[in-house]
């Protein structure tokens, strides 16, 4: 998993829970890398999934529900530091029916070895989206926290429903109507 993932994490924890949660749980994680990550670094997923956990522990806060937040902190980063992979679309069913096929393209040349989760698009239309979410890391609250954020970017409100296709989460669809 990509640092950047690791060091925007971190930087939400500090925001909003205090410097000193950060370090509670780096320390009760027992990290192989100590906790101390890159933006272009590259990490065992291993690592987010403790870093979850404690801090869910810590908060009372359900890892999905993390998540969620999370994801929404996420495309506010995606937006500040890469721009012109947002202000391409000018609606956000166009921009997240493009995720497979031209940002996840960008991606993978700034991150050459990023391992990100695939977006399979089954039905689209000007107000409303069917894809399948497929991925090991079964993150698609995450997901859903960008969507949310998308749609917010665009000044949107959408319906989005989450459905697990596999029991783990590794395949979930999501479907989106645009209100």
């Amino acid at each position: 998993m990509k640092g950047i993932v690791f060091t925007e994490f971190l930087e939400l924890v500090e925001e909003k829970f205090g410097l000193a949660m950060v370090d509670k749980i780096i320390t009760d994680s027992n990290l192989p890398s100590g906790g101390a990550y890159t933006a272009i670094g590259t990490y065992d997923f291993a690592e987010m999934l403790s870093l979850l956990t404690h801090l869910s522990e810590q908060t009372s806060i359900a890892i999905d529900d993390l998540l969620l937040v999370y994801g929404e902190h996420f495309f506010s980063v995606l937006a500040r530091s890469y721009p012109q992979l947002i202000e391409k679309y000018k609606e956000p069913i166009e921009l997240l029916s493009s995720i497979e096929n031209h940002i996840h393209v960008e991606v993978r040349k700034i991150y050459p070895d990023a391992e990100l989760p695939t977006f399979e698009i089954v039905e689209k239309t000007e107000q409303a989206l069917i894809m399948i979410y497929k991925s090991s890391r079964a993150m698609s609250k995450f997901g859903l926290g960008l969507m949310y954020k998308a749609f917010a970017h665009y000044n949107a409100n959408a319906t989005i429903l989450l459905d697990k296709i596999k029991v783990d989460g590794t395949e979930v669809k999501f479907s989106i109507t645009q209100n």
